[in-house]
């Protein structure tokens, strides 16, 4: 009895066991007799509008551009014929969209794209934007109702007025709501700026700069998608994409039309050189390269053949030297923050200008542009820039940086006590 019991158990589990993978298989096999899912065309047709978004703003065909706009607002239908012949003065050289998701309900859909574009003649490499576009169905066909920047993304600058580009020998400037004469005269002292860096900067680089002159404080936040706020003494600054490969990036100088305005001729050359200097290190300037170095190799580049001294050049340090306030040590990049102490500002790029000139002076210009490039082959501060002192230069940050205070003060008027300030 007992072994019949045992042989029955054993059967009973046996039986369940095949239940159980009747039970498991089941799903499989209905799902394998399902119909296949049908996906929905909408992407498809939405990337297809977009394509010919960007065929008609490289046609320069504003009837082709505006059939792809939603019917239904005549207010949308104002905007965007307005926003099209606004940057009619851009020379684009490429223009697209590369869709990403499409959120749709019903006739109306939301769709993340990367659009890139490339100015002809003047980029090796395409600038992106992340963009929103809102579409709408009418009678089959899908229509653009709205293209946005995505969250957090800049605006461009042809979505805040009509363009005007000026073309110099080495230069682009594009410009919205100002005086002719002026952004003529910003090209000039744009094409002054790109043989001063060419002399000083050995490495190739693209030759030529692109200039961006917003009509307000509050459009270049908008340029740059921060608060403007953080800009407002700030004369211009550059974008672009640091420690790429392959072509060099697309970098934008960005013009602050208040502050730079206010500037003399000199200053304005010397803000220039210094931009035009960021773009063409820019394929040299990776996470490793502290703020000290490529802000102080821009100043350098502008300031070397002018003839100004340290006085002339650091006077904010120079009051801090003479004081007996000399910094222990070289600029964090904190000390760069815009918006903060102006005066702290002021002594970070001093600071780093007279490193530079300290390097230039002691080793040698070659040296300099050696290090800065070695500093930039690194994946991050820590390493890098020791590794380059002792690779380039044979010393450490810390020999380094005291060299470097000794020269605050042999530069800036005041004799360094031994050990101390």
């Amino acid at each position: 009895m007992a072994d019949h019991r045992r042989a029955g158990h054993a059967a009973a589990r046996a039986a369940t066991g095949l239940v159980l993978a009747v039970v498991l298989l089941a799903p499989a096999l209905l799902s394998g007799c399902a119909p296949p899912r049908v996906a929905d065309p909408a992407a498809d047709e939405v990337r297809r509008v977009l394509d010919a978004r960007a065929a008609a703003v490289l046609a320069r065909d504003e009837r082709a551009y505006l059939a792809g706009i939603e019917p239904g607002s005549a207010e949308l239908y104002s905007t965007e014929r307005r926003r099209f012949r606004d940057m009619a003065d851009v020379p684009f050289g490429s223009w697209e969209y590369r869709l990403g998701a499409v959120d749709r309900d019903g006739d109306r859909a939301v769709a993340g794209a990367e659009l890139r574009y490339r100015l002809s003649g003047y980029d090796s490499a395409p600038v992106t934007a992340e963009r929103e576009i809102s579409l709408e169905r009418h009678d089959g066909r899908w229509y653009v109702a709205d293209d946005r920047p995505a969250e957090g993304a800049a605006e461009q600058l042809w979505q805040q007025g009509e363009v005007e580009a000026v073309r110099g020998e080495r230069s682009l400037v594009l410009a919205v709501g100002q005086d002719p004469a002026r952004v003529r005269a910003l090209a000039r002292a744009a094409d002054r700026s790109v043989p001063a860096v060419t002399d000083a900067w050995p490495s190739p680089w693209a030759g030529r700069v692109v200039v961006l002159v917003p009509e307000t404080l509050e459009a270049m936040g908008e340029l740059l998608g921060a608060p403007a706020a953080g800009y407002g003494g700030i004369a211009a600054v550059t974008t672009g994409e640091t420690g790429v490969s392959g072509p060099g990036p697309a970098d934008r100088v960005i013009v602050n039309p208040a502050a730079y305005g206010a500037l003399g001729d000199f200053g304005k050359e010397v803000v220039l050189t210094h931009e035009t200097t960021h773009v063409a290190t820019r394929a040299y300037t990776s996470p490793a390269t502290p703020m000290w170095l490529s802000e102080g190799f821009a100043d350098w580049a502008a300031y070397r053949d002018t003839g100004r001294t340290a006085s002339q050049t650091a006077p904010e340090l120079q009051r801090a030297v003479r004081a007996g306030d000399a910094p222990a040590r070289l600029p964090d990049d904190e000390d760069f923050a815009f918006g903060g102490d102006a005066d702290r500002l002021a002594r970070a790029y001093e600071g780093g200008w007279l490193a530079c000139e300290l390097i230039a002076e002691r080793w040698g210009e070659r040296r300099l542009t050696d290090f800065y490039r070695a500093v930039g082959r690194g994946s991050e501060q820590t390493g890098a820039v020791e590794h380059a002192f002792a690779e380039v230069l044979e010393t450490t940050p810390a020999d380094f940086t005291a060299e470097w205070r000794a020269y605050l003060h042999e530069r800036l008027g005041t004799a360094a006590e031994p050990g101390g300030d």
